[in-house]
């Protein structure tokens, strides 16, 4: 009888490392490992935990909660309140953004400047705060200046209302916005402007045909980032707005529910609430991507 030839490892077929490589799961793959578990953990098991609480109210059936709140006009309109905050001051940051990118793009001296721009963001909300209650208020630097130089007779009311909450929306998500706006801006290689140019096309040309078309994606994800971050404004709401009147958003609502009534139910039905209106405006911006450009941006560098 003969004796079986040994099997090659090339007969055996490539091994269980090689097949998991294959389809994207090596050791670099592990490396995913810790953030998937961190998201898991702080961000995945609290909105499942949240979402499951919302539907377990106090009294009343699985809904009660939602159904309260969308009863009563004092708990539904703090999201025309959150909405008619976030959304002007997301456009306003946006707008002053991409003028002063495009203007700083082209300093030697870039990265001082950002610095100065850029430095409100260590000063936290509360702080600004503060300090604008300080500057703005009826006893505060800026109204005591103009009484002085006799331009108005008495203090003009700038705080603890929707303009002091809409300034200190501004000041904080101001660098927030410039600096994603600057990093779309100077990646778009300057070739493609001046041969627009060379054919005639003037700034305005140019920013409309060239510019908007490859930005408005990067337009869309800073929209939508910078918004989040405006729409959660809960310790500007407070301390300079109306937090009973025009500046009750949706926040403070979740915080009197979970705080003062205790009912840990209702604060994350409002919660949800808070985190599907900031979706529906999220899915809904960049849908809209689409209709200004849909072609491939290889104007940008690298």
């Amino acid at each position: 009888m003969e004796a079986l030839a040994p099997t090659t490892h090339a007969e055996q077929g490539p091994s269980l490392r090689q097949r998991l490589a294959a389809k994207g799961f090596d050791a670099v793959t592990l490396l995913v490992v810790p953030a998937a578990i961190f998201s898991l953990l702080l961000f995945v098991y609290p909105f499942a935990f949240g979402f499951i609480l919302s539907f377990e109210p106090k009294n009343g059936g699985w809904l009660a909660n939602y159904q309260r709140f969308f009863s009563d006009s004092y708990l539904y309109g703090t999201i025309a309140n959150t909405l008619g905050l976030s959304i002007p001051v997301t456009l306003v940051n946006l707008l002053l953004a991409v003028p002063i990118s495009f203007r700083v793009r082209l300093m030697r001296r870039q990265r001082l400047l950002t610095t100065i721009l850029v430095l409100p963001i260590t000063l936290g909300t509360v702080l600004v705060a503060e300090g604008l209650l300080n500057y703005l208020g009826p006893q505060g630097w800026f109204n005591r200046t103009l009484v002085t130089f006799g331009i108005i007779d008495h203090p003009v009311r700038l705080v603890h209302n929707y303009w002091g909450v809409f300034a200190s929306l501004v000041i904080t998500g101001f660098p927030f916005t410039f600096l994603l706006t600057l990093s779309y801006v100077t990646g778009i290689d300057p070739a493609l402007e001046q041969a627009a140019a060379t054919l005639g096309a003037s700034a305005w040309q140019r920013f409309l045909h060239v510019y908007l078309p490859l930005l408005m994606p990067g337009f869309a994800i800073t929209f939508c980032l910078s918004f989040v971050q405006a729409f959660s404004v809960f310790p500007s709401a407070v301390l300079l707005g109306e937090p009973a009147g025009s500046t009750r958003v949706i926040s403070i609502a979740a915080y009197q529910a979970a705080f003062e009534e205790y009912d840990y139910s209702m604060a994350s039905a409002v919660a949800m609430i808070m985190g599907f209106v900031q979706l529906g405006i999220v899915v809904l911006v960049l849908a809209s991507r689409g209709l200004f450009y849909r072609g491939p941006a290889s104007g940008a560098k690298g």
